[in-house]
């Protein structure tokens, strides 16, 4: 599609920098930010954005709002006028992913004969190179007790679902997102830490967005 036949003359440089910055914080988290959150990265007041974001809903490059904090999303339109672009914007779940040699086994135990066994082991190889698989960074401490600390990486897979106990990724109020053991009961979702100093989240406006498959840590 040419560039003439997308609306890119119509936006200031602040509306495509917003439009930018929705498409990579959605490719990283497969939701979408928050007023708040865009605001902050983009270093603009809360109520400038919000003005922005009126003006690209009224160019119909985001969709209309359901009256919810994570509803910003790009309309087919403004996906085409960002492929158009020159700039790449990046996408996590899109890069190739560089193989570590995996060279065999190490006991953590009873010590065992050191055979070298040269493989390769990759992000991909252990979870698949599937869309709904991503990565966050975690930030705070609520989940030390099963042993996931602030700067650890979580793997997960995308879903609408979990069963009771399962780690997931959860929008509360459809604004909070959070990393927590998931619990249904009679009224209500609790969403449980796995440290004595942070209360469960009881919510009955909580939404799954991924449940938890692995973890990554730098030492």
């Amino acid at each position: 599609m040419p560039l003439k036949a997308v609306p890119e003359s119509r936006l200031t440089p602040r509306q495509l920098q917003l439009l930018k910055a929705i498409r990579v914080f959605q490719a990283g988290r497969f939701y979408s930010p928050t007023i708040a959150e865009l605001a902050s990265q983009l270093e603009i007041s809360r109520s400038t954005t919000f003005e922005h974001i009126e003006e690209l809903r009224k160019k119909d490059l985001l969709s209309p709002s359901p009256a919810t904090a994570r509803s910003l999303n790009l309309t087919s339109k403004a996906q085409k006028l960002l492929n158009c672009l020159d700039n790449d914007i990046p996408n996590p779940c899109s890069r190739p992913q560089a193989d570590i040699p995996l060279a065999g086994r190490v006991a953590a135990g009873s010590p065992i004969e050191a055979i070298e066994n040269i493989e390769s082991l990759s992000l991909n190889s252990c979870f698949g190179n599937s869309d709904d698989i991503f990565a966050l960074e975690v930030k705070g401490d609520s989940m030390t007790g099963d042993g996931i600390v602030d700067g650890d990486f979580v793997i997960c897979r995308k879903c609408s679902a979990a069963d009771n106990g399962q780690l997931v990724v959860a929008i509360v109020d459809d604004e909070n997102a959070t990393l927590k053991r998931f619990y249904k009961e009679k009224s209500a979702v609790r969403l449980q830490p796995a440290n004595d100093n942070y209360d469960p989240i009881y919510s009955d406006n909580c939404r799954v967005e991924a449940v938890v498959v692995g973890l990554v840590r730098k030492l």
